[in-house]
């Protein structure tokens, strides 16, 4: 029987391309998604995988989406927290809302979608967590404080709840990705990503497939003997 796995923020960027890589080997996908319901639609029209919409940082609203997407497709055995926001600037000038926003979406989600899918995991002796962190959760970025240190948050929470899970089938990892050729990215002035790609050994930004391989890799039924691990998909930006 096919495995069901849920990916957040799982319509567009990176979330998009590994919703579809999932599908491709014969997971049976759910993609949230936040507002955008006319990208929501046509990645539906597309790939035929069925969209949920709900705040990750809303923990009561996570916790009825979350049964609802199990009443209709069946126990959540692979979770990809996914979803995440930026809110930059400099921290001496950085308001409480742009903080609260990016803890809440980027790690108080954790928790908050994690939580309701864990037991039935350990129950069933087998589950895969897979958090995507960010390059600047490991080296900090300067003008994201706010966001450095929550996918910094992320790389802890992933350690820890390794140790519970891995006596019960349950593995929890992180991918730490660099400067990926997202829409977000591509969209920065020329210059700008001129000097972005200049730090980049490698030479060139990353794909967004290149995230969603790794995301296979690790779902996968026989890479049980990996967890707590963060995988960084850097092009040797930053070497842990």
């Amino acid at each position: 029987m096919a495995r069901i796995a849920l990916v957040t923020g799982g319509t567009r960027g990176i979330g998009e391309a590994i919703s579809k890589a999932l599908l491709g080997r014969g997971y049976v996908v759910a993609a949230s998604y936040a507002g955008n319901e006319e990208k929501a639609k046509a990645f539906t029209d597309e790939t035929g995988i069925g969209t949920f919409k709900f705040d990750v940082g809303d923990y009561d609203a996570t916790v009825a989406a979350v049964k609802d997407i199990e009443s209709s497709l069946g126990p959540i055995d692979v979770l990809v927290n996914n979803a995440g926001i930026t809110r930059d600037g400099f921290f001496h000038k950085m308001s409480k809302e742009a903080w609260d926003a990016v803890i809440r979406t980027n790690l108080d989600s954790l928790f908050n979608v994690t939580q309701p899918v864990f037991a039935g995991m350990r129950e069933r002796g087998f589950g895969r967590v897979i958090n995507i962190g960010s390059i600047n959760g490991q080296a900090g970025q300067m003008g994201q404080v706010n966001y450095s240190a929550a996918k910094a948050g992320l790389v802890g929470f992933t350690k820890a709840l390794a140790q519970e899970g891995a006596a019960k089938g349950v593995t929890v990892n992180a991918i730490a990705p660099g400067y990926i050729g997202t829409e977000m990215v591509q969209a920065v002035r020329e210059d700008v990503l001129a000097k972005i790609v200049s730090r980049i050994p490698v030479g060139r930004l990353g794909e967004v497939q290149e995230i969603a391989r790794t995301v296979l890799y690790l779902a996968a039924d026989d890479a049980g003997f990996i967890t707590g691990s963060t995988i960084t998909i850097n092009g040797g930006q930053y070497m842990h």
